[in-house]
Formats: structure tokens, C-alpha cells, sequence
């Protein structure tokens, strides 16, 4: 998530995952991710209602003062004890962070929300920050987050962000420290504070923490691997930033685009979804390899391309990421009916 502004994308609703936050600016879900709301603005509060996204991060840390977090824990309390708004599917509150010594006071207060589905903690530096996070959950909500969660008990993501070397370093202990963890996001900007760097068009001095994010998202099967922040949204030039920066994610393997203004949801969606093309191959591999399995056949060709097992479940995971998005999978299917296995 970025300092001052919306931001933030999360997981599979029916879009890939978007994260948006609203901060003094405005933030944006990923993918659909989501924007960061200032929760010490009621107008904030109130304007996210008409929001379309995957997620929207309510804001207690950087975008309130000290001053203001009292009154803004208030605000946010109220706001999650009315009913949700109709658009957003994932309502998250970005506390404080746990060095900061108000994480308590923040989670004491939100969890009495009854609309709230993923705490974003910021500055993750090592597991004890998240072990911290799941001690008080457990407490506060014992009947939602038993030690092994499920479906059933509906307990609280946790969204982990990335903002220094200390946790780059420290990514498989994070990974690991929680049950209740759904997601990782890259917070570019701090990052580039600890280490003394100066971001540059390219994103090439971001690429290894980006890559090691990625990996061990992966790794360790979270669903949300949330990408940097994108600055640029005014104009064509702008979005085009933007649609190369979401291929870029993408291709390292993010899921997810933080997002700092309204306009750039709809590029982030399209980038993060799977092309007409891509589905397209995917289906007629599925749809081949039902056909061949039916006839004992382990691999086969198509268009003379060996298809084998994981030829065949990236093939699977990009149709139910279709299916997802709202892309009308059964119709591709009822095309390629007749494909045969060669």
C-alpha cells in the first residue's frame, strides 16, 4: 500500500484479486485490489460505498495522525456495524503496526466490527509481528480462528506487507507464522527508503524482493500476492504505465495490483486476467486431456505441443481464473467439444 493515497488488491473474488486503498489520496484494489480509506474521514468513510472492487483497505495507520486515531478507530467501528456496501467483496482495515505499540488499541476496538474480513498489518518484519496478530485474534474471536481454520469458522485474513530488507529476508518464517495469513503486499516505496533506492521506470532494482515475494507466496499456497503500487494514472501514457507494470507483476507471478485512483481498476482487471487467446488454448487442453485420460493416454499432442501433467493443471488453474472473471468458459467448451486428443 502506498503512504498518502488509495491503494490495494486482493484475492479470488470474481475477478483475479484486486486490493484498494484509500488514504488522504485514494487507493485502489488490486487487480481489483483496493484503494486506502482514511478512516479519520467520515466523507472518506461514506464515499467508498460506491465503489466497485475486489477489496478496499480502511486506513488506521499512515494516513491518520496521531491526533486523529482515537476518533478514527470511532469512525471505522461505526462504519463496519452498518450494512456492507453492495460492490466491495472484501472489507479490510490496515491497523497500525505492531512495533508501533497502537496495533492493540486498534484490533480492540475494529474486531467489535461485524463486517470485517482481513486485517492488512503493515511493516511485517519478522513472525513475531504475526504471531502478535494471531494471539489477539484468538482471544478477541476464539470461536472464528481456531488453530486450524476453516470455512466454517470464517476466521479473519491476515494480509501481510512487505516494506524491508529485514522481511525480505525473513519471508519463509512470515509465510509461516500464521494460520489465519492470506497474502502478501509489496510496499515499493518503503522498500526503497530501507534500502536507499531510487525507483526507476524499468522497476529493475525492485526485482528481486518482487520476485522473492512471488516465489514464496507460492511456496507456502497464499492465495493474494499483492504488486507495487503503479503513480502514474493521468492520461494514456499513464495507463499504458500501468498495463505494463500489471504484465510485468503477472509475469513474476503477482496476482494482484495496488492501485492509488479509481481509474486504474479497469486496466489492472484486464491485465490480471487471462486473454481471450489464453483460455481459448487452456479449454482445448482440458477438454483434450478428459478425452485422453478417458482413453489411458498420460501424454499427448496438441498442434504439435507435448501436453503432460503440468502442462495440463496450468491449464486447469487458468480456466477456473476464467471462470472467476466472468468469462463464459461453457461456451469455449461447447466450441472445442469435438477437440481430440493427438
Amino acid at each position: 500500500m502506498t503512504r498518502n493515497g488509495y491503494q490495494n488488491i486482493h484475492h479470488p473474488p470474481p475477478r483475479p484479486p484486486l486490493r484498494y486503498s484509500l488514504s488522504s489520496t485514494f487507493h485502489t484494489p488490486l487487480t481489483s485490489h483496493s484503494p486506502i480509506v482514511p478512516s479519520s474521514s467520515p466523507k472518506f468513510l461514506e464515499k467508498s460505498r460506491s465503489l466497485t472492487v475486489d477489496t478496499v483497505s480502511y486506513d488506521l495507520e499512515d494516513s491518520v495522525t496521531p491526533s486523529q486515531k482515537a476518533s478514527a478507530r470511532t469512525n471505522l467501528l461505526s462504519f463496519l456495524s452498518t450494512p456492507r456496501p453492495p460492490n466491495i467483496t472484501e472489507l479490510s482495515v490496515r491497523i497500525n503496526a505492531v512495533s508501533s505499540g497502537l496495533a492493540l488499541s486498534d484490533l480492540s476496538t475494529i474486531l467489535e466490527a461485524p463486517n470485517l474480513d482481513a486485517l492488512v498489518i503493515p511493516k511485517v518484519n519478522r513472525a513475531s509481528d504475526l504471531h502478535f496478530i494471531t494471539d489477539v485474534l484468538r482471544h478477541k474471536l476464539p470461536e472464528r480462528h481456531p488453530s486450524t481454520p476453516s470455512s466454517e469458522s470464517n476466521p479473519l485474513k491476515i494480509i501481510a506487507l512487505i516494506e524491508s530488507a529485514e522481511a525480505i529476508t525473513n519471508l519463509n518464517e512470515i509465510c509461516r507464522a500464521s494460520p489465519y495469513l492470506s497474502g502478501l503486499i509489496f510496499a515499493a516505496e518503503d522498500f526503497a527508503l530501507d534500502l536507499s533506492l531510487t525507483r526507476t521506470p524499468g522497476l529493475l532494482e525492485f526485482l528481486y524482493a518482487r520476485s522473492a515475494i512471488a516465489t514464496a507466496a507460492r511456496a507456502h499456497d497464499l492465495p493474494s500476492t499483492i504488486d507495487l503500487v503503479c503513480t502514474s494514472f493521468r492520461g494514456p501514457e499513464g495507463l499504458k504505465t500501468l498495463e505494463d507494470e500489471c504484465l510485468q507483476g503477472k509475469g513474476l507471478g503477482f496476482n494482484g495490483k495496488q492501485c492509488i485512483h479509481p481509474s486504474q481498476v479497469e486496466v489492472a482487471q484486464r491485465a490480471f486476467a487471462p486473454g481471450e487467446k489464453e483460455v481459448e488454448w487452456a479449454v482445448r487442453v482440458v477438454v483434450g486431456d478428459e478425452k485422453a485420460d478417458a482413453g489411458g493416454r498420460g501424454a499427448w499432442t496438441l498442434e504439435g505441443k507435448m501436453i503432460d501433467v503440468p502442462v495440463v493443471g496450468k491449464a486447469r488453474a487458468t480456466v477456473s481464473r476464467a471462470e472467476l472473471c466472468g468469462i463464459d468458459v461453457d461456451a469455449i467448451r461447447e466450441k472445442w467439444k469435438d477437440q481430440e486428443p493427438e
